[in-house]
């Protein structure tokens, strides 16, 4: 085996029930949702029994997901699986950060709350949406996207798949766009047009929170959602910037491949990242927390 990588899950697959199994199996993931329960409470009662449209909502599927994301590596770090290195889609960056030694994992959950409050207000401020298109070059999307004014690609997830965020109205009519080019339209399940400029606020917002924040040096390389590179020194731009920046993820992915990573291990309620892994290079290998014992079993040091 060679080099390991953590990779922090966003929005999306969030689900009533996420996380009661690893609080009642593993004390240390339970002290985690314990410690984050003291900082916001009700997070634990949203994860084990929220049902959808809350979790749906930014201001808890945010705060939700960093707290399990968390329970999750801390059961990984306690086995002796300890990544090379490790990045977070959209919101799973400041997971990453956490785990990276950026700040502690309370001043991380403080900040996940500020963030979902920020991008939550942006949110419902016009009828947005955003949904993944599959089958098309990112050209040929591009070229599909200047016939809107509302309607931008942000997240360059794999080969074949990009996320648009855009304005409800023109939504539809885009959606015929991309099926006479050949293409496929995916609605995501979130509650807001995320890394576009529909988030201009709150990444402004988001900005001057963490200039109340001291940040330290990543003990681990941590790459930027902005820019699909290691971290230098603009931790904090990078982290403001993104929450209206595309996410370069699958630059993300093929750097760590290049630096020696091989094995992947998503750490979220879902497989999304997994997939997106396995579209992007057949030759490594990807697990997800969903299968914990797989990952235990086939990753764990000897």
């Amino acid at each position: 085996m060679g080099k390991i990588a953590f990779l922090f899950a966003g929005q999306g697959d969030q689900r009533s029930g996420m996380g009661k199994d690893i609080y009642c199996s593993y004390p240390s993931a339970a002290a985690v949702f314990d410690t984050l329960e003291e900082i916001r409470p009700y997070t634990k009662e949203q994860c084990f029994n929220g049902s959808e449209e809350i979790l749906k909502q930014t201001k808890n599927t945010q705060p939700c997901l960093y707290a399990l994301e968390a329970a999750y590596s801390r059961i990984l770090t306690e086995n002796g699986i300890v990544p090379f290195c490790t990045a977070g889609f959209s919101l799973g960056e400041i997971a990453a950060c956490s785990l990276a030694g950026i700040f502690s994992l309370e001043d991380g959950f403080r900040l996940v709350i500020k963030r979902a409050e920020f991008m939550e207000e942006d949110s419902l401020k016009k009828d947005t949406f955003m949904a993944a298109v599959l089958k098309l070059e990112e050209s040929d999307l591009f070229e599909i996207c200047k016939n809107f004014r509302g309607i931008y690609p942000v997240n360059f997830n794999c080969p074949g798949q990009i996320s648009v965020s855009g304005i409800q109205k023109e939504k539809e009519e885009f959606f015929e766009y991309v099926k006479k080019n050949g293409g496929r339209v995916v609605p995501l399940n979130v509650s807001g047009a995320f890394h576009s400029p529909f988030m201009e606020k709150a990444s402004r917002k988001f900005a001057l929170e963490l200039e109340g924040f001291a940040l330290n040096k990543p003990i681990i390389p941590i790459y930027s959602d902005k820019t699909g590179e290691l971290y230098a020194e603009d931790i904090k731009e990078l982290l403001s910037q993104q929450i209206k920046s595309p996410v370069r993820w699958e630059k993300i992915i093929r750097n760590m491949i290049l630096s020696g990573v091989d094995t992947f291990i998503e750490i979220g309620p879902g497989k999304t990242l997994t997939n997106m892994i396995k579209k992007t290079d057949k030759n490594v290998r990807a697990y997800s927390v969903c299968n914990l014992d797989e990952v235990l079993k086939e990753v764990t040091p000897c």
